[in-house]
């Protein structure tokens, strides 16, 4: 049987769920994707507390580097995960393999809690981390596109887009799960003893999220869909073949990829979560009123995502997600200015009236090139220029290149007042004369301006991420669904989407503008949404010839 032949196979309107099973279903589906969204994010929150009990304590900065590259591994494998997965789903049933992601998702993060420190095992206690990692973004790889399926195979046409929108909703309410347990861990012992040991109670916990979910999952039925073909004997004999063998299946992935899910992933993780890092590490916010700033706006702004869903099942989804897409593109400079001037006003007031001018030569002798950032025993990293390039935007600070002085690779200029060489002490007291501040005040920052901001992030978000689950339910065939549905997501989400905290942070260092970084997500955001308008079928075409294969 070939791709071409293949034909869309969904429960017709005669064989409609009861709303009581539909609920049942979805909810089932939900939880557990809910779950192991926490236990991903998990570690990505508490990775700098991770980094100093697993990784070598004599390198500080190596050891942080080391452990976001374990979070970074995460989301590369992620693609892989859909192949495995998705061939697995494709083949043995979509109940029995969401099952699997769930319980090696679970079983990945409790140990996490549960490993060695690296003063009592040496290198064996990151050596651990990393593989059990990699098990996680090989699970999550394989759990987006088992729920999505799962729940499209039981629902009707009518209402897929309302009720995939469920599924959308678990990566940011599983985030906002992470931090209220973080926030609570945190509150209920010291400081130092949350970095010695506290920081493992939300992955030990997990455990318990774990039990829920596989309890859940194990009630549910076989997918309708999936039990029809099997009965029929129409099932692919080889699904990664199908899928990444044949044009006609690959031409409509890379159409969802180049077309949908890499500005899915830009729009969703600029906006999720670069933003937390913006706020932190630019605007000087400290953390944990960044988490209660996240925590208020995403759940205000959750609902959206539900919305622009069920919106999609009325209008249709492809101009949705353009919408979206467009709108990030066009905003999210000025939103992320608005946050910093809302956020630490002086901050603001200092870059715009008393410019910074970096004393160094704007070519590669002041550059770090790539792989100094990815390691830090680099010899680029010990350059004072890009030291104090670094330090610059760490703190929030713009700058622009001046001609070095006589004999010195560089030095800054502000206000009148001149430094030569890089001495962090010597430029903190130069820049709190000139009006920068160390940290933001908080009595002069406008919280329900950043709320208002991050709220209308969100439903930016929710426009293209609340209709493209069952957009790529229709976009495939049933035999093949799992697996074509699943490797353009995670490439979105996982190497596009996850690859924005590190590259933005990179240009705006390279740059010297704490604003260069946004260049990434927003030329993604707009070829993407050109791409689309000019290429993406509309879904309401989609479900014309998939009700009229059914009827045949």
């Amino acid at each position: 049987m070939t791709a071409s032949t293949y034909t869309s196979d969904q429960v017709d309107d005669h064989q409609e769920l009861s709303r009581t099973d539909e609920r049942r279903v979805v909810l089932a589906s939900t939880v557990g994707t809910l779950f192991e969204w926490y236990d991903f994010f998990i570690y990505g929150s508490l990775a700098v507390f991770m980094s100093s009990v697993l990784f070598p304590p004599d390198n500080p900065t190596a050891a942080l580097l080391a452990s976001l590259g374990a979070l970074t591994a995460g989301f590369i494998v992620r693609p892989m995960g859909a192949i495995l997965f998705g061939h697995l789903g494709d083949k043995l049933g979509r109940k029995v393999t969401f099952l699997l992601t769930v319980v090696l998702m679970g079983s990945a993060t409790v140990l996490m809690g549960c490993l060695p420190s690296y003063e009592s095992v040496g290198h064996l206690s990151w050596i651990l981390l990393l593989i059990l990692r990699l098990v996680q973004g090989l699970a999550v790889g394989g759990e987006y596109g088992g729920a999505v399926v799962y729940v499209a195979e039981h629902c009707s046409i009518k209402r897929r887009g309302l009720l995939t929108g469920y599924i959308q909703i678990t990566g940011t309410a599983g985030l906002l799960l992470c931090l209220l347990v973080i926030l609570g861990v945190q509150a209920s012992m010291s400081t130092e003893q949350f970095k010695a040991w506290g920081w493992r109670i939300p992955f030990i916990l997990s455990f318990i999220l774990l039990v829920i979910s596989v309890y859940v999952r194990a009630k549910l039925h076989e997918s309708p869909v999936f039990a029809r073909m099997k009965s029929q004997k129409r099932l692919s004999e080889n699904p990664i073949r199908d899928t990444f063998m044949r044009w006609s299946s690959l031409k409509m992935m890379l159409l969802a990829m180049f077309g949908a899910t890499m500005g899915m992933g830009a729009t969703y993780f600029t906006g999720q979560f670069y933003v937390m890092i913006f706020l932190q590490q630019v605007v000087q916010i400290e953390q944990k009123t960044v988490y209660m700033l996240i925590l208020v706006s995403f759940a205000i702004g959750l609902p959206t995502y539900i919305l622009f869903a069920w919106l999609s099942d009325r209008v249709g989804r492809k101009w949705l997600m353009v919408t979206g897409l467009i709108l990030a593109a066009l905003c999210y400079r000025p939103m992320f200015t608005e946050l910093l001037e809302a956020g630490n006003p002086a901050l603001a007031a200092a870059n715009r009236d008393k410019p910074v001018t970096l004393l160094a030569t704007a070519d590669q002798t002041c550059e770090a090139r790539f792989s100094a950032a990815l390691v830090s025993s680099h010899a680029d990293n010990r350059k004072p220029c890009v030291l104090a390039k670094r330090y610059l935007v760490s703190r929030g600070i713009n700058f622009e290149y001046g001609p070095p002085a006589a004999g010195q690779e560089v030095g800054i200029s502000v206000d009148g007042q001149t430094v030569a060489g890089f001495d962090r002490s010597t430029y903190e007291k130069v820049l709190a004369a000139a009006g920068y501040p160390a940290k933001a005040d908080a009595a002069s920052m406008n919280t329900s301006r950043i709320i208002g901001i991050l709220v209308l992030m969100t439903a930016m978000v929710g426009l293209i991420y609340g209709p493209v689950a069952a957009y790529l339910v229709e976009l495939f065939p049933p035999q093949i669904r799992y697996t074509s549905l699943s490797f353009p997501y995670h490439i979105g989400a996982g190497v596009i989407g996850g690859s924005i905290p590190f590259i933005a942070t990179y240009l705006a260092v390279s740059g010297g503008n704490v604003f260069t970084g946004l260049w990434y997500p927003v030329v993604i955001t707009a070829a993407v949404a050109l791409f689309g308008a000019l290429f993406l079928p509309d879904n309401r075409k989609l479900i014309a010839n998939e009700t009229a294969s059914a009827a045949h």
